[in-house]
């Protein structure tokens, strides 16, 4: 027996719905669940996340944070009520400037912006076509910079708005980053490293 694809729902009904573990994305009228991370992701998210944030936030250029939820319009048609995203990057960094605030100048709980470097980390069973289409949509409201880090094969993706992408998979490469982030300098073998820490 076939079964018929899941009802979409709006964006506005999606952020309705109570938080799930693992998160849930919001693509296009569908709700995507994300794999729990595993080890070798979650090492890298939180080394990653730890290294931005020691060298961009104490001179308030900006901010790493892990696992916040992105939601921005599709960009298509404003009648495609199934439009849009509510995303999870692995990490997103936003520049100091963007960051959304409370009226109390704290960060802000809901972030209705896409981030400025989106950094993806690649778990064994999650669709590396999936992930690529949110770092595109990212690409398309905005996003400087979008890395899809796969650790079973030891490479980095980058993608730049209008760009081929570029593949970084020798140790010694020093890895593109947003201008904002130049000084981070971080190769492909350090970030592969810090699963033998």
């Amino acid at each position: 027996m076939v079964q018929a694809p899941p009802k979409p729902i709006t964006l506005a009904e999606f952020l309705t719905l109570p938080e799930t573990k693992p998160a849930s994305e919001y693509i296009d009228g569908q709700i995507v669940q994300k794999p729990m991370p595993q080890g070798k992701h979650s090492t890298i998210q939180t080394e990653f996340a730890t290294t931005v944030n020691g060298v961009l936030k104490g001179r308030k250029v900006a901010r790493a944070f892990s696992e916040l939820r992105c939601t921005y319009p599709s960009g298509s048609h404003p009648a495609d009520v199934y439009g849009g995203r509510s995303t999870i990057p692995d990490v997103s960094v936003l520049t100091w400037g963007r960051i959304p605030r409370d009226q109390n100048g704290e960060v802000a709980n809901t972030f209705p912006i896409a981030p400025d470097w989106a950094v993806e980390i690649l778990s064994p069973d999650q669709s590396q076509t999936k992930v690529t289409k949110n770092i595109l949509h990212c690409l398309n409201h905005g996003t400087e910079m979008g890395w899809l880090i796969d650790p079973a094969e030891q490479t980095i993706f980058v993608y730049r708005s209008q760009q081929q992408p570029e593949v970084f998979d020798q140790s010694a490469q020093v890895l593109p980053v947003p201008t904002f982030a130049g000084g981070l300098g971080l190769k492909v073998g350090s970030v592969f490293g810090w699963l033998l820490e």
